[in-house]
């Protein structure tokens, strides 16, 4: 497995700064989520300070662009860090898509679909496999002179991964995506008995091994060799758990593990600003389910038993404030990764 932070954009000399750290704490790579800024030019700065590492998208927001413009954007990337750069895309909700970016938005596990032929339509007609041409209910596209069309180079191979939650959009990644971006809040149950049987059930529509669909799962991890050190990170854990416990999108997971009318209860406290309440229901319990709770000396092992064989790349989801983190924790997650890692 490798072993990647997830970071969002900043300004090109933090990124750059944070690159260096992770490259040289022995990370494989770094994943960038899209918020109030676009990924590209910050992988742009950080491979460029760190070229050693592996960068994605977890994940771009796909409706906002036309397939084109993602297409030549990974095209771009990839050439320029020597195949190291994978596409994530996701949908966001409508009223992001609409009003925000003011771009359709209509049934979005059929749009994604139609969207990641497209961008893959795109990447044959560059690799000049033959014309364009994508003809889907949604985009349509037909013309790419060889004037506009991108050179070619030596990394021409490009991942192109979707995230995906409920059972729809996992079928679709199973029928057109080479890569899975699990959500944070998953549970072992969740990934058992939804996602890989989801995927598989998309992959065997398209005449796909699933075996061949990678996951890129991004882990809630709360470690410290003390339970007074514990408590920082496991409150923060407890409630990102409860944030994403109180939308229906993720909820049903509690159902599934026999936590019925959790969603109902976290989406009061959510409404009502009681955070002690809503921490106070992520019992430990429940904090088990969707996190790795451990000493420093343990975190690899468990994430090693809990993802081996399972997840292509993990990935650190608390990681907002890598670039403050002290050298000493850094260097602690440093072996977290390098065990990760070498672990066959």
């Amino acid at each position: 497995m490798e072993f990647d932070v997830m970071t969002r954009a900043t300004t090109w000399d933090n990124v750059s700064a944070l690159a260096r750290r992770t490259e040289a704490a022995g990370f494989s790579g770094m994943l960038f989520t899209e918020g109030h800024q676009v990924p590209w030019m910050n992988i742009a700065a950080a491979a460029m300070a760190a070229p050693s590492l592996h960068f994605s998208t977890g994940i771009a927001i796909a409706f906002a662009r036309s397939p084109m413009i993602t297409a030549e954007i990974a095209w771009e990337l990839a050439q320029n860090t020597k195949g190291k750069f994978r596409l994530g895309l996701g949908s966001q909700v409508k009223a992001h898509i609409t009003k925000r970016y003011g771009s359709q938005f209509d049934k979005p596990a059929p749009q994604m679909r139609d969207y990641v032929r497209a961008v893959k339509a795109c990447l044959s007609a560059f690799r000049r496999e033959g014309p364009l041409q994508h003809d889907g209910p949604y985009y349509k596209l037909s013309l790419l002179t060889e004037q506009w069309t991108p050179q070619r180079h030596e990394h021409e191979d490009i991942k192109v991964d979707i995230s995906a939650v409920g059972p729809i959009m996992v079928r679709v990644a199973g029928e057109v995506a080479d890569g899975v971006h699990v959500h944070p809040m998953h549970s072992m149950h969740y990934i058992e008995n939804r996602l890989l049987p989801g995927i598989a059930e998309g992959a065997a529509r398209a005449g796909r091994d699933p075996k061949k669909v990678d996951l890129i799962v991004p882990v809630i991890v709360a470690a410290g060799d003390t339970p007074e050190e514990r408590i920082t990170p496991i409150k923060e854990a407890k409630t990102t758990i409860a944030f994403y416990g109180a939308t229906p999108n993720y909820a049903f997971q509690f159902d599934d593990l026999g936590y019925t009318g959790m969603r109902d209860q976290l989406r009061d406290c959510l409404r009502t600003g009681d955070s002690a309440r809503s921490e106070a229901l992520i019992t430990d319990e429940i904090l088990d389910k969707f996190a790795v709770v451990a000493r420093w000396d343990d975190v690899a092992d468990r994430m090693i038993a809990r993802y081996k064989g399972i997840a292509a790349r993990l990935v650190i989801y608390l990681a907002s404030h890598w670039r403050e983190v002290d050298p000493k924790v850094l260097e602690r997650w440093g072996e977290v990764a390098r065990a990760v890692r070498q672990a066959a």
